[in-house]
C-alpha cells in the first residue's frame, strides 16, 4: 500500500512537531520523505521496525515515481539525449562548424563554444580540460547538435522580439539577460569591454546602430550573437539600456528555450564570470 504524505503524518509519524528531524513539523517531515525520498530514520520518535516497513512501501513507490518531486534537469537531459540520439555525427561538422575527429574509431565532434571547445564524443560533453558541464548546459549543447541546420549566418540581425514564437519568453530575455548586463555596467563601459574581450567578443562597429558601444560574440560558430549597450545619463534621465541582436538563421540552430539560454549563458559571462568557466 503507498503512503502519502497524509497517510504519513496521520498513521506513522508523531505529530509532536517537535522540530528534532530538523523540518518545523511533523507534515513538512512527510512531504520531504514522500516527495524527496528523505530517510524516515530522520524521526527520532519511530522505532526501527516502523522505520524498515515504511520504508519498504516507500522504496515501491519511488521506483515507481508515485508522487516523487521530478528532477526538471534530468527529465530535459533524458529528452535531450533522446533527441539527439538520432542524428549521425558525421552531419555535424557540416551542419554546425567545428571539426569532427576519429579517436580509436570513435567520432568526437570539436565544437567550439565562446572560447573553449567541447569535446563530444557518443554524447558525453566535456571542455578540452575534460570538466563536465551541468546539466541544464548539456541539455542545451544536445538540443544544438540535433536542431542545428545547414544555413549560415546572413548577417542581417534582429530582436528577439522578431523571432517567432518569442512572446511567451521576452520578460525572460529583458530580466533574466538584458537588464542584468546594463545594471552591471551603468557608468562602467571600460568594465563591459574587458568582460566582452575576455569572452571572445570583438568591438562592432558596422552594426552598432546608436548604441554607445557594441560586441559581436561566437557562442557556436553558427550561431553569432551582437550585444549592444548604451551608457546611463543622468543628465538626460535615461538608465543604462542593453539588447542582444540574433542573425535571422538562429532558430535553423537553436529553439526558442535554448535563444533565452544562449542569452543567459551570456549575461552571466560577462556579470558573474567564474574563475574556471568556459
Amino acid at each position: 500500500m503507498a503512503l502519502s504524505v497524509v497517510d504519513l503524518y496521520r498513521d506513522i509519524l508523531p505529530k509532536t512537531n517537535c522540530g528534532e528531524c530538523g523540518h518545523p513539523t511533523c507534515i513538512a517531515f512527510a512531504g520531504q520523505v514522500v516527495a524527496d525520498g528523505l530517510s524516515l530514520s530522520e524521526c527520532p520518535y519511530l522505532s526501527s521496525e516502523t522505520v524498515e516497513r515504511c520504508s519498504i512501501e516507500l522504496e515501491e513507490q519511488y521506483a515507481k515515481g508515485k508522487w516523487t518531486r521530478r528532477d526538471m534537469a534530468e527529465d530535459a537531459l533524458a529528452w535531450a539525449r533522446e533527441r539527439a540520439s538520432s542524428m549521425d555525427p558525421a552531419t555535424f561538422q557540416a551542419r554546425l562548424g567545428g571539426e569532427l575527429v576519429m579517436d580509436r574509431d570513435v567520432p568526437v565532434f570539436h565544437l567550439p563554444y565562446f572560447t573553449d571547445t567541447l569535446l563530444i564524443r557518443e554524447l558525453a560533453i566535456t571542455t578540452r580540460e575534460g570538466l563536465a558541464l551541468t546539466r541544464w548546459e548539456q541539455v542545451f549543447i544536445l538540443n544544438h547538435l540535433a536542431q542545428g541546420g545547414t544555413r549560415r549566418p546572413t548577417g542581417r540581425w534582429k530582436g528577439f522580439i522578431e523571432l517567432p514564437n518569442t512572446t511567451s519568453k521576452i520578460k525572460n530575455m529583458v530580466d533574466s539577460v538584458e537588464e542584468p548586463i546594463a545594471r552591471a555596467f551603468s557608468d562602467n563601459l571600460l568594465l563591459l569591454k574587458e568582460r566582452a574581450l575576455d569572452q571572445g567578443g570583438t568591438v562592432e562597429t558596422e552594426n552598432a546602430g546608436s548604441a554607445d558601444i557594441a560586441f559581436l560574440f561566437s557562442p557556436f560558430p553558427r550561431v553569432p550573437v551582437i550585444l549592444l549597450f548604451w551608457d546611463a545619463d543622468m543628465e538626460e534621465g535615461f538608465e543604462a539600456k542593453a539588447k542582444l541582436m540574433f542573425d535571422e538563421t538562429v532558430t535553423d540552430h537553436l529553439d526558442i528555450e535554448s535563444v533565452v539560454f544562449l542569452g543567459e549563458e551570456l549575461a552571466s559571462r560577462l556579470v558573474e564570470p567564474k574563475p574556471q568557466q568556459l
